[in-house]
């Protein structure tokens, strides 16, 4: 199938899987589509057709709710939400705010769905609307997030699919993600930080910045001090970053975190590990940073909050952090940074 087939010159069309659908996941896809409806992005709600229901008969009844099936070249005209049915949760298990297995199971179903519409070419992106770890453990699946499902989903090793967190002011990658600090520290190599910089550059790339500038964070406070705080970063990151430039990127370090932050000279940063790199993004964008699952040939975002169990169902949630997402990957905002 060739990809968009049957979609007008220019427009992207980007598939939402709903994501937890006893969290607030349902809604702020169907607030998005609805706000984005008409704007020159083809959006496509990927889960249970009678959750999806629910959510737009409360926040788009203007709007009717029509299946799409690109193999039939369903056409986009005139006012609708487009939406792929999986059916994966029983109808008792959908209740907002509570965090139940059943609700796991449909989480990863409805990803995978999406996933392979985007792989046969159907669309040309896929989001994730919030997961919930707990509800796909107690499913009994193995999971620790968006990108080591993306990369068994597209058979890409787990090791060389990375996160990119994007924001109004940052973006920072991660060499590393969810694991004990003590393990993920054992595990960075130069062919690892490498290969994470990589993946960073190709998708800052697609993000509309022809040359990005890489900063690399040191393993170490002050990225060892010449060896006095250990010898990780001339073991590791240096002949990295030596790589790198010999095949011609802009990089930078391996300097302090808090040093290279505190200059903001760079395009995209790469952080060793989950925390060093959640932490200023969340702390300057709290709801409204996309993360990007990258280096597996799909191109995958999720949104850089949780379920918000507390507020499920109650109609309150905020799209913002949806709606960025989208414009990012369908090139109405190229995630330019906000300086000062």
């Amino acid at each position: 199938m060739t990809l968009g087939a049957h979609k007008p010159r220019g427009h992207k069309r980007i598939a939402l899987a709903i994501g937890e659908p006893n969290g607030i996941g349902p809604e702020i896809a169907v607030k998005a589509a609805a706000e984005l409806h008409g704007q020159g992005v083809e959006l496509v709600l990927v889960g249970d057709a009678f959750v999806i229901r629910y959510y737009a008969e409360q926040h788009a009844p203007q709007l009717a709710l029509l299946p799409f099936d690109d193999a039939a070249g369903t056409a986009f005209d005139g006012p609708g939400l487009r939406f792929v049915n999986v059916p994966a949760l029983p109808a008792a298990a959908f209740r907002p705010g509570e965090i139940l297995a059943d609700a796991g199971v449909a989480t990863v179903a409805y990803v995978r769905a999406a996933v392979a519409l985007a792989r046969q070419g159907g669309v040309d992106a896929v989001i994730g609307c919030p997961h919930s770890e707990t509800s796909v453990h107690r499913a009994g699946i193995a999971f620790s997030g968006y990108p080591g499902l993306i990369a068994e989903l597209t058979s890409t090793p787990a090791e060389r699919v990375f996160l990119l967190l994007v924001s109004p002011e940052l973006r920072i990658g991660h060499v590393t993600l969810h694991e004990r600090l003590h393990d993920a520290l054992a595990r960075i190599t130069t062919d690892l930080v490498v290969d994470a910089a990589l993946a960073l550059i190709e998708a800052t790339r697609a993000l509309g910045i022809e040359r990005p500038r890489l900063g690399v964070f040191g393993i170490n406070p002050h990225a060892g001090e010449d060896g006095l705080f250990g010898d990780d970063d001339q073991a590791v990151n240096v002949p990295a970053v030596a790589r790198l430039r010999a095949l011609g990127h802009a990089v930078d370090g391996p300097a302090g975190a808090d040093v290279m932050l505190s200059q903001r000279r760079h395009d995209v940063y790469l952080a060793m590990y989950h925390d060093q790199g959640h932490i200023p993004i969340k702390l300057l964008s709290p709801m409204t940073a996309s993360a990007l699952s990258v280096g597996a040939g799909v191109v995958f975002s999720s949104v850089g909050h949780g379920c918000a169990f507390d507020i499920a169902g109650r109609g309150v949630a905020d799209p913002k952090a949806v709606l960025r997402t989208v414009r990012m990957l369908a090139g109405m905002d190229g995630g330019t940074i906000q300086q000062g």
